[in-house]
């Protein structure tokens, strides 16, 4: 087994730092280097995180000045950033600006740097890009749908969105849908972030489920850019997001037309073929649930058709395969490793 290599994270106390520090712990190749958060440097980690305390004890919260540091002085292989958005692209660009801005790799998690054109966030954010020049440094796309990338960091889409992408992207490739896809999907108030808000506060969504952002949410946009840099056709998604009764997962439902000579049952083998060598998607026979695969990095779909369209059906664990696992899945790879390394745990089921 090859030496640990030191690993850096962005983004101090949130859950995706969390899920990230998590799997690290577990990683058979990875240690924890230094993890930075601007609003509580110095805080003791299993303050924030009671659930790691077995993991890292006496562990603390560092600055970003001491971060940078180590990332100069080549103690740190890689960085996770799970900064918020906005705020990333800045503490990116100082990582990489100067002569000693070096050899290690970056996978950010935040939305910065999902768009190779600045103009593009710009638009989609409603704020200028903290970094324009240095979009062209990273790849953005779900790991399964890039065999190769030409950029030495790169960047994980979002939750939504790669619960989308992997069910859209294969159907493009196949050549028999039309590329007008019509999606509703669900997700866990976990997928909001740790800070309260009126829409993820408990008692709002306790036995509850209601729609958000219609046809207005900035996945939709972000899944079309993805898509279509990597399938090289650029769809039309129609997306509403719904904010679901439980703390973690994404179901999805993907529903579109066949085009007029394709059979169904080519659709469901085109979907199997473009998964049989990839270990965390699985195409199943029968719909999938959230507990099949929360605490996971598992994602599991499923194909129903008639003779005039069909749904795929897709469920993922938010903060793992939507965040931190898929992040790890890129880390592995830009620094060499198995791209299944500490990432093979099954998920509770019963959580």
């Amino acid at each position: 087994m090859s030496a640990s290599r030191a690993i850096g994270v962005i983004g101090g106390t949130g859950y995706v730092s969390g899920e990230l520090l998590r799997l690290i712990a577990g990683h058979p190749h990875l240690e924890l280097g230094c993890i930075a958060s601007a609003s509580s440097p110095g805080m003791d980690l299993t303050e924030a995180f009671p659930n790691l305390a077995g993991c890292y004890s006496g562990v603390r919260l560092a600055s970003m000045s001491e971060l940078d540091a180590r990332w100069r002085d080549g103690a740190l292989a890689g960085i996770f950033c799970a900064a918020p958005h906005g705020t990333a692209a800045g503490l990116v660009d100082g990582l990489l600006s100067g002569e000693d801005a070096r050899r290690g790799r970056i996978v950010d998690i935040s939305a910065d740097f999902r768009f190779r054109d600045p103009v593009v966030f710009e638009g989609i954010y409603g704020q200028p890009h903290g970094a324009p020049n240095m979009t062209g440094q990273f790849t953005c796309a779900v790991p399964e749908h890039l065999a190769e990338m030409a950029t030495p960091h790169a960047a994980q889409p979002g939750c939504f969105a790669t619960a989308m992408l992997l069910g859209v992207v294969p159907m493009i490739r196949s050549g028999l849908i039309e590329n007008d896809f019509f999606i509703s999907g669900v997700t866990g108030s976990t997928g909001s972030g740790r800070s309260p808000s009126p829409t993820t506060h408990h008692p709002e969504r306790h036995s509850n489920l209601f729609a958000y952002k219609p046809l207005s949410h900035r996945h939709a946009p972000e899944v079309e850019t993805i898509a279509e840099a990597v399938a090289g056709q650029r769809p039309r998604i129609r997306f509403v997001p719904h904010s679901g009764p439980f703390a973690r997962g994404i179901h999805v439902t993907i529903q579109g037309r066949l085009r007029p000579d394709a059979e169904p049952t080519a659709l469901r083998t085109a979907l199997q073929h473009a998964y049989r060598d990839h270990r965390f998607v699985e195409v199943a026979d029968a719909p999938p649930r959230i507990k099949d695969v929360v605490g996971s990095n598992r994602a599991r779909l499923h194909l129903a058709f008639d003779e005039r369209g069909y749904a795929l059906l897709v469920v993922i664990d938010n903060l793992i395969k939507g965040a931190a696992g898929g992040a790890m899945q890129w880390m592995n790879r830009l620094l060499g490793l198995p791209e299944h390394a500490g990432l093979t745990a099954p998920g509770p089921a019963w959580i």
